[in-house]
């Protein structure tokens, strides 16, 4: 045999401190037929920087889609299906980088997932900029030895092999047609090159992660051994490996046979479900009137199904709505007709690769008065890769090499709902058959009527209201994740375990709303010193911020007047430039001047705001560069005077020192106190400390600049004329 080594790799991603799906790096994988052994390379580094500490990064693997993941250990919604996924976990500790390796033999061909985190996030907000988070990285790698001669069994013919040595173990391939009900498999004329007895040992089928169902015989003497498998996978390669379990300079030679067992489906005339499905999509076309076609919705009461086959096949259109998103339609309309002599099948098609990002959901309706006992209940199964023919006599929706959802409906539970995470990318089927308590017997003639409502769709329930279905992708594949909001959790955001009342929403809101309104003070202390440029620029703040700030709610107490987006920018950039036009007012600069720096800043930090909203340099920029114009300027001002500027005690003691402490205050609370679960009230407390230290460290207004007074502004005759020339002046 010959074999062929293939390597394949993707480039490293950054990891993220878990707390929703986004957060999980995920890896693309796509292994080939005929591959005997997969060995996964997974590198894990982190920073030599101080800030780096030990951590533990969770690796989960999967087949076929990727993997359903629980870290948090939160609920997941009613009737969804969980199967706990395959991971390990890799340490970096004192070692700055960890390698590992992960083997698979004979692995299943088609799509693997490789999805890692960090630890779950601890919830700081940290403002970007200040703090240097480490940087852990994470590479995956997949080398793959392939067989590229391996030997084809043919159903029904004998095929003699020879297993060379226990090192060498023997690997062949045989393929499942379409409708097969079973297989048999047996080995015979087993016999070692010494004239012995043999011990063998056969294992059938691929290793699928995170749950495997490989099929395992051991086989002893020159007997013959068989094995059968119900359900085996339609139109799949299936292999087969046989290794020897005798002595290492023994070969041993063997005798195959694989058989299968052919379920030959009844369906509608499929030249009427194309007259059917053509009428219905565009209405029947003009001038048709004469034609022996049926119209659309006779055709399926017209027909008559035949129950002498093994199972009954109903027409599925799969309707393709957006990415992640299709719809099912029955073609002979929403309800199918159940028996209890042979199954109803159903082919929900997931086979395109890109529908595994999303969630399966089939919804079972059941007509009450087409059940003519009330005992009965009809038996659903849903399964991937082939479909369940044997529901009267097992009910636990198993096949040969994987397992499937059991689903029921009776007259006292009419509806059913089935909920699959992540479906792998197969064909997938839904079979219903009518039981009856007392045997088949009794329900021979009985029929019922289901109505099946079947779709893929992003998000289920769209994450629900607190929730946010958002699209990721990987290179080209497309997934789906939701962001929950207000304390709820979960795969879908229906844990309440921690979330916040419809209370602590509205007081989250009127907190960090309301606590603009402190803005008030210092606008009424900057109109009565006539800097009314400044008290524009501080309106503007308190309205933006509190329209921002309801916007922005998690929960259900939202108003948003314009659009989120717009909303965040006015707010970020009232924030900066109101701090920006306080420094240089307290400069005391010419009019013409400030005027100028006042317009200029304002572009400049605008146009860093659209660069980068959230850097730290486009709040701390403006003020240093504000403050180092400001110290200039009390310089100047103290030479020209030859004494400290401002000059006045009072205006330090009871202003100065008062406002800077409080802008320090703020600017701690911002940058190191605020957390997911506080953020509502130490960002109401980062509002009120600096609209208070604003109002504390406006200057006074300008000697020559007469108090509001409107007998002063109501004059006749004549009037003096005053001098505005700019002075140099202690401020008291």
């Amino acid at each position: 045999s010959l074999y062929v080594s293939e390597y394949f790799s993707q480039s490293a991603q950054k990891l993220s401190f878990y707390s929703w799906y986004g957060n999980a790096k995920l890896f693309h994988f796509h292994v080939p037929e005929d591959t005997v052994l997969l060995r996964w390379l997974l590198q894990a580094s982190r920073g030599k920087g101080p800030e780096c500490t030990s951590m533990e990064i969770t690796v989960h693997f999967r087949h076929g889609a990727p993997p359903v993941i629980n870290p948090l250990g939160t609920r997941f919604p009613a009737n969804a299906t969980v199967r706990p996924s395959y991971n390990i976990s890799i340490s970096l500790s004192s070692a700055v980088q960890n390698t590992t390796f992960v083997n698979v033999t004979t692995p299943a061909a088609g799509d693997w997932f490789i999805a890692a985190h960090l630890p779950q996030a601890a919830g700081r907000i940290e403002v970007k900029g200040f703090s240097t988070p480490c940087p852990y990285m994470f590479q995956a790698d997949m080398f793959v030895l392939r067989l590229t001669d391996m030997p084809v069994l043919e159903p029904g013919v004998p095929m003699p092999h020879t297993v060379v040595s226990p090192a060498k173990p023997l690997h062949v391939k045989v393929f499942v047609p379409k409708h097969a009900a079973g297989m048999r498999f047996q080995l015979s004329s087993c016999v070692t090159s010494q004239q012995r007895a043999c011990t063998v040992r056969v294992l059938l089928g691929s290793i699928t992660l995170p749950q495997s169902f490989q099929r395992s015989l051991t086989c002893t003497g020159s007997i013959n051994c068989s094995l059968a498998l119900d359900s085996p996978p339609w139109e799949k390669w299936l292999q087969i490996m046989v290794e020897s379990l005798g002595t290492a300079n023994a070969s041993v030679s063997v005798e195959m046979l694989a058989s299968f067992t052919v379920c030959r489906p009844g369906s509608t005339s499929s030249f009427l479900n194309f007259i059917s499905l053509n009428q219905s999509q565009a209405g029947g076309r003009p001038g048709a009137a004469g034609s022996s076609a049926p119209a659309a919705g006779e055709a399926p009461r017209n027909v008559s199904i035949p129950r002498s086959s093994c199972l009954q096949s109903q027409p599925v259109v799969r309707e393709d709505l957006d990415v992640v998103s299709v719809r099912y339609r029955l073609l002979n309309g929403p309800s199918v007709p159940v028996s209890s002599l042979s199954p109803t099948l159903l082919l929900l098609n997931l086979n395109t690769g890109m529908d595994s990002g999303g969630s399966l959901v089939v919804n079972l309706l059941l007509n009450k008065t087409s059940v003519s006992l009330a005992n009965a209940t009809v038996a659903a199964c849903v399964s991937a890769a082939s479909p369940v023919l044997s529901l009267n006599a097992t009910r636990n929706c198993s096949t040969a090499f994987s397992q499937g959802y059991p689903l029921s409906v009776s007259t006292s539970s009419a509806e059913a709902m089935l909920i699959v995470l992540y479906p792998q990318t197969d064909d997938w089927f839904l079979s219903l058959q009518l039981l009856c308590p007392k045997g088949q017997g009794e329900c021979s003639s009985a029929e019922a009527k289901v109505t099946v409502f079947a779709y893929l769709t992003p998000c289920f329930n769209d994450c629900g209201p607190y929730g946010q279905c958002s699209l990721l992708r990987r290179h080209g594949y497309l997934y789906a994740g939701c962001s929950c909001k207000a304390g709820w959790g979960g795969w879908s955001c229906t844990d309440d375990t921690k979330a916040q009342s419809v209370g602590t929403q509205n007081l989250a809101t009127l907190l960090l709303t309301l606590s603009n309104l402190m803005f008030l003070p210092a606008i009424a202390v900057a109109v009565h010193r006539f800097y009314l440029v400044e008290a524009s620029v501080y309106t503007y703040t308190m309205f933006f911020s509190t329209f921002y700030h309801a916007c922005d709610q998690p929960g259900v107490a939202v108003l948003c007047i314009m659009d989120y987006d717009t909303l965040q920018y006015c707010d970020f950039l009232g924030s900066v430039v109101s701090i920006w036009v306080t420094i240089l007012c307290m400069a005391r600069l010419k009019k013409i001047l400030k005027y100028v720096l006042f317009v200029l800043g304002t572009l400049l930090i605008a146009m860093s705001l659209q660069l980068d909203r959230r850097g730290v340099w486009n709040m701390m920029g403006p003020c240093l560069f504000a403050l180092v114009i400001m110290v200039t300027a009390w310089v100047h001002h103290g030479a020209k005077r030859r004494h400290c500027y401002p000059s006045s005690w009072k205006r330090w003691v009871f202003y100065l020192l008062p406002g800077i402490t409080l802008a320090f205050i703020a600017i701690s609370v911002y940058a190191f106190m605020e957390t997911n679960e506080n953020y509502y009230y130490t960002h109401s407390i980062w509002h009120v400390l600096v609209a208070c230290s604003v109002a504390f460290l406006l200057p006074p207004r300008d000697k020559h600049k007469k108090p509001w007074a409107w007998s002063q502004k109501l004059t006749c005759r004549y009037q003096i004329c005053q001098n505005d020339r700019e002075e140099l002046y202690a401020v008291t």
